[in-house]
């Protein structure tokens, strides 16, 4: 969600709309931003190129919401500003329970990147929180439409419903910067081939335990980009299936060593299990890459509609690493069959995710959603019965 906020703020900003982000600052003074971030943080305010970002001071995390002294008035003070549109991404309950409690806000719209999926209890006592501000909204926006499908609370405000597939800023995939090259140069060199990279937080969601008894079926080494709660418990399940030297795990990379890391691959493992996934921006940065994706067929997602099955690559069953196993397998036993797909993901990463066509279609969807605010403004002043 972040990396998206931030490329799509960019983006919005350099077709002339002035863009501010309200975030959480998720790290202490004078350290790097982490998910994992548990500790007190402090508001403060600064511009990422031409995006202002005030990033919200945390106290504290109760039952996974963020404390956030400041985000009332800072809400207040932006708002206070002139705001054309507010864009809300969730899910995000701190965000929505804040907005629920200001009595006005301007036209709103909302991009769904995920239901709460394993957090039952607490997604179901925070529905009319979320019902609330969906409501309230002029537009709700899908990453895709295979999400709305599954999805009972879009298929509630299906009118207003529209997809806004997630974009990339293509450039750093496309035509890798010199440092790039020599780290695609240092991973090829790290160990035998093939190489397989998976990419993202290693949480329950992304399939790290079906990626690895895969391996275990199939050449080649393992390169894991990320870092999260069950790496240690990955670490270990490594060295039961007896594949320890054969994975690495890296890790956050800088944006030139993961592109060196795609181009050194053959494919992209990305077996994630659950509806929490709904996209998926490593696919895109990998077909970009020119190379295959082997992802899951997760029903009601957008993560199979992001890399096509025989197309831009191999989609399997979810938690399935025999098949997973097999895919790979296929493309190194079936001549051309790995370079043909890595081309045909390249062609669709240029022709459908482009980050300044993701911009252009939401300032698009942001004056569809003004409109229909107008219109119930008129609709509200008319006096009954007058035509």
């Amino acid at each position: 969600m972040e990396a998206h906020v931030q490329t799509l703020a960019h983006a919005q900003a350099a077709l002339g709309a002035q863009v501010e982000v309200l975030c959480i600052n998720h790290s202490a003074e004078g350290e790097g931003f982490s998910h994992e971030f548990r500790g007190r943080s402090a508001t403060r305010e600064e511009w990422d190129g031409p995006v202002r970002v005030t990033r919200l001071g945390r106290w504290a995390s109760v039952l996974r919401m963020d404390v956030l002294p400041d985000l009332v008035p800072e809400l207040v003070r932006a708002l206070s500003r002139g705001v054309d549109i507010l864009h809300v991404h969730t899910p995000n309950p701190t965000m929505v329970l804040a907005l629920d409690a200001l009595p006005w806000l301007p036209t709103v719209v909302v991009t769904h990147h995920s239901d709460v999926i394993r957090q039952r209890v607490a997604g179901t006592l925070f529905r009319p929180f979320e019902m609330l501000l969906y409501t309230r909204a002029r537009r709700v926006l899908a990453t895709s439409e295979a999400y709305v499908g599954g999805s009972s609370l879009l298929r509630r405000f299906r009118r207003k419903v529209r997809a806004l597939p997630l974009g990339v800023d293509l450039a750093p995939w496309l035509v890798p910067s010199a440092a790039a090259l020599e780290a695609e140069e240092r991973w090829r060199g790290q160990g035998s081939a093939p190489l397989w990279v998976m990419v993202g937080r290693l949480v329950y969601y992304k399939g790290i335990f079906t990626a690895l008894e895969a391996l275990a079926k199939v050449p080649g080494r393992l390169l894991v980009v990320g870092v999260g709660p069950l790496e240690r418990e990955g670490r270990m399940r490594a060295r039961e299936l007896g594949i320890e030297d054969r994975v690495t795990w890296a890790g956050y990379l800088s944006s030139e060593e993961l592109a060196g890391a795609y181009r050194a691959s053959t494919a992209l493992w990305f077996p994630s299990n659950a509806r929490s996934e709904a996209y998926g921006l490593s696919q895109v940065e990998a077909m970009a890459s020119g190379r295959p994706v082997l992802n899951t067929a997760i029903p009601h997602s957008g993560v199979p509609w992001v890399s096509l099955h025989e197309q831009t690559g191999l989609t399997v069953p979810v938690g399935d690493a025999w098949a997973l196993a097999k895919a790979a397998q296929r493309l190194l036993d079936e001549p051309g069959l790995a370079e043909r797909l890595g081309r045909t993901a390249r062609e669709r990463a240029q022709a459908e995710f482009r980050h300044d066509v993701m911009a252009e279609h939401s300032l698009s969807l942001y004056a569809e959603a003004q409109r229909a605010s107008s219109a119930a403004q008129r609709d509200t002043a008319s006096p009954r019965g007058s035509p």
